[in-house]
């Protein structure tokens, strides 16, 4: 693939020599990569397209059953809105499927570089392509089969007559022997590639074959699947060397694997609305757990070491805290500890001041998104920044939900979804027990959305008000108070903000 700089993009030339070809059908196991000239503006579109789809992916399967009507009807609107391939376009949707070809690889050079990556990509693109199979006719899915040569010996009538009873004994759904098996289409599949079949006892198996019905075919396809692209994804890997050399793509790569697809909290319409003393009650009612985490440490310890201050402090700036007022909050805290007065002024004010942009370049600097949190800077001993669903232990996590009070139902099913590594989905799931709700109907995808969903809700959908939660006391010891993706596109200030955190940082070295 061979990117150019210019906006625009001729029709006519990429369609040059016809390349229709090279989408024979809906369904691909991207065996070969693109090969013909894309501007870097679309590049970063197709990207940011998938990942949304595939973020909708996890939700949905996390939230409904893969089969349930729900789950479809839920996703083909995705893919309907973000114009990728569905079942409607099985025929001829070649815009469709270049845009679904070229964006499968883009994602995959940004999501090789860590095991936790790939493992996400990977299973995002399986459970696509398992709805995909699913959705196209019987027709569709055997061309499908046969184009990436997974062309099973089907059985013959004479075959399933003298198998009858053996086949109806060991595959599920059938009732009556000779009926239901005469209507069911099965392949001879090798043992190798049904392994899941048979350790699930859902298969006949005779002479070293596997006798599949086409309705489990799927997960043969899956598995084949699964192979071929972890093994693309390890390969990619070893090539990242090669591509972190071209300093056009290497920014756009890293911001997608870290990448945050929704509103942008840098600019706060709330500012000035909140006063110094509503915090400490907002903590407990609308912070996410990574902030209430980092209010609680520093209401402690009267201090926050720099991945702290530097996580907490953007978000504070996010939901409305002015400089002066971050000046002040800051000051207060840390000379109840072990830093005077003139060495805040000194030191520690300076680099509050560069956050928000009035010392060194001037930049404006973006709160952290939840990726960025959990992919980056993971936190050592002493630290309380990072994501608390992704880097404390299950054990101590348990326990700090339980002292907040969440019902043991719902900690087993934060603990489970911390288990599979849907980390943004436990967050959420916290949000539902916290705010007794159901059903979100959003994916949870920054710490500031966090808040202003909470504040919504809570404020029966009225923008927050100064005189709301104004009982809080920001000079209170922490124990009393813990007994208590958008469809926006990413800004400039995303896109460049790991470019800008570089000299923030700087500033946030001293312990």
């Amino acid at each position: 693939m061979e990117f150019s700089s210019g906006r625009g993009r001729l029709k006519q030339a990429r369609l040059a020599g016809d390349r229709r070809d090279l989408y024979p059908h809906s369904l691909q196991f991207y065996l070969e990569p693109p090969t013909e000239n894309i501007s870097l503006v679309e590049f970063e579109s197709f990207a940011i397209d998938r990942l949304k789809l595939l973020k909708v992916v996890e939700n949905l399967g996390v939230s409904y059953v893969r089969s349930s009507d729900s789950y479809k009807t839920k996703l083909e609107f995705e893919l309907r809105k973000l114009k990728f391939p569905y079942k409607a376009l099985a025929e001829d949707d070649y815009e469709a499927r270049r845009k679904d070809h070229i964006s499968h690889f883009i994602l995959r050079l940004a999501y090789c570089q860590s095991e936790d990556l790939r493992r996400w990509f990977l299973q995002q693109e399986m459970d696509l392509l398992r709805y995909r199979f699913n959705q196209v006719t019987d027709n569709l899915r055997q061309k499908f089969l046969e184009h990436v040569n997974l062309s099973f010996e089907a059985v013959s009538e004479d075959l399933k007559n003298e198998l009858a009873n053996e086949l109806y004994t060991s595959t599920p759904g059938l009732s009556k022997p000779l009926t239901k098996v005469k209507e069911q289409m099965f392949y001879k599949v090798g043992l190798a590639d049904a392994v899941d079949l048979f350790r699930a006892r859902r298969v006949f198996i005779k002479d070293g074959f596997a006798y599949v019905p086409f309705k489990e075919i799927d997960v043969i396809v899956l598995n084949n699947y699964r192979t071929k692209l972890s093994k693309a994804l390890a390969l990619t890997a070893r090539s990242l060397p090669s591509i972190q050399s071209d300093e056009r793509l290497q920014p756009l790569l890293n911001h997608l694997s870290h990448s945050y697809i929704g509103p942008d909290y840098s600019m706060q319409k709330n500012t000035g609305k909140i006063s110094l003393e509503q915090i400490d009650t907002l903590s407990v009612k609308s912070f996410p757990l990574c902030m209430r985490q980092l209010h609680k440490a520093l209401r402690d310890n009267h201090h926050l070491r720099h991945g702290g201050r530097m996580q907490y402090g953007l978000f504070l700036k996010g939901i409305g805290l002015t400089l002066e007022q971050a000046l002040e909050f800051w000051k207060k805290e840390f000379i109840r500890g072990k830093v005077d007065a003139d060495k805040f002024d000194k030191g520690y004010a300076y680099s509050i001041r560069h956050s928000y942009g009035k010392e060194g370049r001037r930049t404006d600097y973006t709160p952290y998104s939840c990726m960025k949190i959990i992919m980056s800077n993971p936190p050592s001993q002493g630290d309380y920044h990072g994501c608390p669903f992704r880097h404390s232990d299950p054990e101590l996590l348990k326990q700090k939900l339980q002292s907040y009070k969440i019902p043991p139902s719902g900690i087993a099913q934060i603990l489970e979804l911390v288990k599979g590594m849907h980390y943004q989905l436990a967050c959420q799931k916290y949000f539902e027990l916290t705010h007794d709700v159901d059903n979100l109907g959003f994916s949870l995808n920054h710490p500031n959305q966090y808040f202003t969903e909470s504040q919504r809700l809570l404020s029966g959908g009225r923008e927050l008000k100064k005189e709301l939660s104004n009982s809080g006391n920001s000079q209170q010891k922490s124990n009393s108070q813990e007994s208590m993706n958008s469809n926006s596109a990413p800004t400039s200030s995303n896109t460049t903000a790991d470019a800008e955190l570089e000299g923030l940082e700087a500033y946030f070295t001293e312990d």
